[in-house]
């Protein structure tokens, strides 16, 4: 008997109601927002997406399937405008057209009013964030968004450089990615008023989870199918950015092929996206990240192994199980 494979739709179906009044909550935020960019905002804030962070507040913060507190949501919907004030700024420096199967802000309304489009969202995250009865959770939020924009600030100024090495990439994800998963599960645990010790390692868990998807991410971009995937893919190589794949491909080609693909990642010669495809796959690139995304995982599921009793602890875990078939897939398509 073949055991079905668990993907997000499974691991969601018992998120609808949470999701149903983040979706309602988010609608509402709408109306905060200036007349004149209403309809800008709410073309961002949309439902298409996989909502992970939104997703992670809620399991980290689970009690028997029961609709979500009011501080939940709001979390919830912090979090979430975070990472989509990121999009819309990571799609403006990636020069990408496509972002959940629709044209980017960026293509739509163009850089300029994009960037402070994004500017908008985070700060209303912000004043969402200032309005809970404690200022952790402003502090918690206004820290990791900060270390999220720090991350990418540090990826922009290397871009084009081959001064980046694998501890460089590493803390880069760290800080764009990771840490944005990481207070997910912190702020959901922490609101649940669950045990400051379970708070600590479900935010652990949440940081390899982050770090674990970025990876993925990065192996998406050349192993992925832009239909599936919903987003403009090779914007990684395009731009110049040093990701894990380039990373090992680099370390693997013979050296006059690694001069050809410096020159490619600097910007002096047009990328050979194709070539390099051929390459990866001549080098074994994908068992390697893929790897390194498992390896991630494993570390998460560590994290959560002291608390099997807790409710969040099963559902949490069964997002690895979603990230390892997502890793899978990627695989099967070209890997």
């Amino acid at each position: 008997m073949v055991t079905p494979k668990v993907t997000f739709g499974a691991v969601f179906a018992g998120l609808k109601p949470h999701m149903a009044a983040l979706d309602d909550f988010l609608r509402l935020q709408v109306e905060a927002f200036e007349p004149e960019i209403r309809s800008m905002a709410d073309y961002c804030i949309d439902t298409s997406g996989k909502r992970i962070r939104p997703a992670l507040v809620f399991l980290s913060g689970w009690s028997d399937g029961d609709v979500p507190a009011g501080e939940i949501v709001k979390a919830a919907a912090v979090v979430e405008l975070v990472h989509l004030a990121t999009l819309v700024h990571d799609d403006i420096m990636d020069g990408a057209d496509l972002r959940r199967n629709r044209a980017t802000a960026a293509r739509k309304f163009g850089p300029t009013a994009a960037v402070l489009l994004g500017d908008a969202l985070f700060s209303h995250a912000l004043h969402l964030a200032a309005q809970f009865p404690t200022t952790e959770v402003c502090h918690m939020v206004s820290e990791s968004t900060r270390k999220v924009c720090a991350g990418e600030i540090v990826q922009t100024m290397r871009r084009g450089s081959m001064h980046v090495t694998r501890e460089d990439y590493w803390r880069i994800i760290d800080l764009k990615t990771a840490e944005l998963f990481r207070v997910s599960c912190f702020l959901g645990a922490r609101l649940s008023g669950a045990a400051p010790a379970y708070v600590s390692d479900v935010a652990r868990f949440g940081r390899h989870l982050g770090i674990a998807y970025q990876i993925y991410d990065d192996l998406a971009d050349f192993f992925g199918d832009e239909q599936r995937i919903g987003k403009t893919l090779g914007t990684d190589f395009a731009s110049g950015k040093s990701t894990l794949p380039l990373q090992i491909l680099m370390e693997r080609l013979p050296e006059s092929d690694r001069l050809a693909l410096v020159e490619e990642i600097c910007g002096r010669q047009p990328g050979q996206m194709r070539l390099r495809m051929e390459q990866m796959a001549e080098y074994e690139v994908f068992a390697s990240v893929a790897a390194s995304v498992h390896d991630e995982i494993a570390q998460a599921e560590r994290a959560l192994h002291p608390w099997p009793e807790e409710a969040p602890t099963a559902l949490l875990s069964q997002l690895c199980e979603v990230l390892r078939t997502q890793v899978g897939a990627l695989n099967s398509a070209g890997g």
